[in-house]
């Protein structure tokens, strides 16, 4: 169920909460903690209140530190906001959950989080790197079943560490997993989705247990090496679609996705960009519009996450 507030999207999480359904991803892995701090200030005064962060970005000091400053210079309350962060990985023993979030917090300068997920199904070795190898260079799994992670991630809920918690890169008989075991049921499932890969199967699957879908890489990762089509923003159908709308080919994407009752989290350093992006609540696409891009709809994936290939937990050996 959609609300709006300031002329946003808003969905529904639980009897009490809403969440902006335009986000704001952190995910920066060329740019300076600089580029990422002015990044989120400039995000936060355009209006965004929504932030997508994790620890495998390296840069949530950056981020902690722009949400400070702009609590004290913009007038922005830390209830106006809701922020998002991952576990990572090499962190799924349950022993190791508790401090990962409290990592996030600390890194962040926050007292809760609005959303703790996991990141991952697939667990690596704890207690080394983000990415542990051994000296053959193969990367090193772990062991642990996700479904542990998940009971200490609700013991950080009990404690009031974080509000809600959820999943990313999930697939469908994972996520049922959780969910027959689960005391707090996990509210978002975060996927990759853009033009090029829909992901109806797994939306239709989570809409129908009341879990939101979070779609990440909008815009299909423009110039990555796995793309055999047209970029997305290059897109023809999009190019008519946005010129008939006075629009910009990457809102009219973004009000794709929103108007198929998504979160959606575009990213980018630049102001312009950061801007355009948020200007997406004016206008609406049509049925006929939103049918024509759903047909661009290719099945490919784009974030494969090789180094899990041979792990007992990788999410993409089925269809959704």
């Amino acid at each position: 169920m959609a609300s709006t507030i300031d002329n946003q999207i808003l969905l529904k999480l639980d009897d009490k909460s809403y969440l902006p359904a335009l986000g704001f991803g952190t995910y920066a892995p060329k740019e300076s903690e600089d580029d990422v701090y002015e990044a989120v200030r400039v995000a936060i005064k355009t209006g965004y209140r929504h932030l997508d962060c994790a620890a495998i970005y390296r840069n949530e000091r950056a981020v902690g530190q722009a949400i400070k400053k702009s609590i004290v210079e913009d007038k922005v309350t830390r209830e106006d906001l809701f922020i998002v962060s991952k576990l990572w990985n090499s962190c799924h023993r349950p022993d190791l959950v508790r401090a990962s979030l409290k990592k996030s917090m600390e890194d962040l300068g926050l007292q809760y989080l609005d959303l703790y997920l996991i990141h991952w199904p697939t667990g690596l070795k704890e207690g080394g790197e983000f990415i542990p190898r051994d000296e053959k260079g193969n990367v090193l799994y772990s062991d642990v079943d996700y479904v542990d992670t998940w009971k200490a991630m609700e013991d950080c809920v009990d404690e009031g560490l974080v509000k809600y918690i959820g999943l990313s890169n999930f697939n469908s008989e994972q996520i049922q997993r959780i969910l027959d075991v689960a005391r707090i049921k996990p509210v978002i499932n975060q996927v990759e989705c853009h033009i090029y890969f829909s992901q109806e199967k797994l939306i239709e699957f989570c809409k129908a247990r009341g879990i939101v879908v979070t779609a990440y890489s909008p815009f299909a990762s423009p110039g990555h090496k796995s793309i055999p089509f047209t970029p997305c923003l290059e897109e023809p159908v999009i190019v008519d679609i946005a010129k008939s709308k006075g629009k910009a080919p990457s809102q009219v994407i973004l009000r794709f996705l929103l108007q198929r009752g998504m979160i959606v989290i575009p990213k980018s350093v630049s102001p312009k960009r950061v801007i355009e992006n948020f200007q997406v609540f004016d206008f609406e696409l049509t049925d006929e519009e939103m049918k024509k891009i759903l047909a661009l709809n290719k099945n490919h994936r784009i974030n494969t996450e090789d180094i899990a290939l041979a792990h007992k937990y990788y999410p993409f050996n089925i269809e959704f």
